[in-house]
């Protein structure tokens, strides 16, 4: 079954409606009584958010993936991955754990690493710890420049040796990204 809702011929003509997409959902997620809502740290907009980035793309926005993927949680365990990362973080938050910065970074690298979607998860990440920042009072994070990390190059590959390297407990270069 074909996923895609547009008809689009190549990749570049993918990349570019999702980039509308995307900029379409910073819009609204970025509104001030979206940024004051209490569930910004749910499952809920979570999927809200996805939805919001993919939905004039993808037939799946929103929805978790039902595939296994040689990253990621299994499926069955998805909901779980992401309501401990969210829970994780308010508790981060709630107690002053990190300064608020490496916390949206460390929850970006949990969900990052359950990778609930088909597609689209650094993405969403990103987005959502910006959310979480800015609703907190400070500025979104640059994530290299806001470069665009889907195409092939040295800020991919910056960022993923970053993730990498949370994987492994070092969380100074993916914060470095973050901030750079």
């Amino acid at each position: 079954m074909i996923q895609l809702i547009l008809p689009l011929s190549t990749r570049a003509e993918l990349n570019q409606a999702e980039r509308v997409n995307i900029n379409s959902a910073r819009v609204w997620a970025m509104k001030a009584g979206n940024l004051k809502r209490t569930d910004l740290l749910t499952d809920a907009f979570s999927r809200e958010l996805h939805r919001r980035m993919f939905n004039g793309v993808w037939r799946w926005a929103g929805h978790f993936r039902t595939t296994e993927k040689n990253i990621g949680w299994e499926t069955h365990r998805l909901l779980e991955g992401v309501r401990v990362a969210f829970d994780d973080a308010q508790y981060w938050l709630s107690n002053a754990t990190y300064p608020e910065t490496e916390i949206v970074v460390r929850l970006h690298h949990r969900l990052v690493r359950v990778h609930p979607w088909p597609n689209g998860n650094g993405r969403h990440a990103r987005l959502m710890a910006d959310v979480i920042l800015v609703s907190r009072g400070h500025e979104a994070l640059n994530w290299g420049s806001r470069l665009d990390l889907t195409a092939r190059g040295e800020a991919r590959i910056r960022y993923l040796e970053a993730i990498r390297a949370a994987d492994q407990l070092d969380y100074a270069p993916l914060l470095a990204f973050a901030v750079s």
